[in-house]
């Protein structure tokens, strides 16, 4: 078997976007806002030529080649978010009991869920904007891992337990996600 010399991907920048690059300190700002993220913890190099951006590893191991495609998809979400921004779609189902959400002060709440007296909580991560309209629940922000962590942090509040997910369908469900 035949060792790679190179494992290495590169990345168009739009126009409208401005890269910087301090060591594997990484600044994205466009027109909707600016994303910074540390890849020190990844043994790569990256480099920036005019409108591209370059991602490489010399002499790479199993790891060290998964590293470049990670590392080169995240760019490539925080160059998306700073452009177009990302949407994340959430629909309220209930059956019997009618369930409500409100959304607090950085946590989204869960009332009346299953009849049950206490209200479930779930984490707003970073600067996700929640909206909620009729039985949808919109979530937009610019950072991808943001607005998902947030989306699954509500879907996974509203998880009943010891109950056949089949039969008992309440909850709160991602239904859509959009660039």
């Amino acid at each position: 078997m035949v060792k790679e010399i190179l494992a290495s991907k590169t990345i168009k920048i739009p126009e409208n976007v401005e890269v910087q690059i301090e060591g594997k300190k990484v600044s994205v700002k466009g027109p909707l806002g600016v994303i910074k993220r540390d890849f020190s913890h990844a043994i790569l190099t990256i480099k920036k030529n005019n409108d591209e951006l370059c991602v490489e590893v010399p002499w790479p191991d199993k790891k060290g080649a998964a590293s470049v495609g990670t590392i080169s998809s995240l760019i490539k979400n925080m160059i998306i978010g700073v452009v177009k921004g990302f949407t994340y779609k959430l629909k309220i189902v209930f059956a019997h009991f009618p369930m409500s959400v409100k959304v607090g002060d950085k946590e989204v709440i869960i009332e009346n869920f299953g009849g049950e007296r206490m209200p479930r909580r779930a984490k707003i991560q970073g600067d996700v904007k929640v909206t909620i309209v009729g039985d949808d629940v919109i979530l937009q922000g610019i950072d991808v891992m943001d607005v998902s962590q947030t989306a699954a942090n509500i879907q996974q509040a509203s998880h009943i337990k010891k109950k056949d997910p089949r039969v008992f369908l309440d909850g709160v469900y991602i239904f859509e996600r959009k660039e």
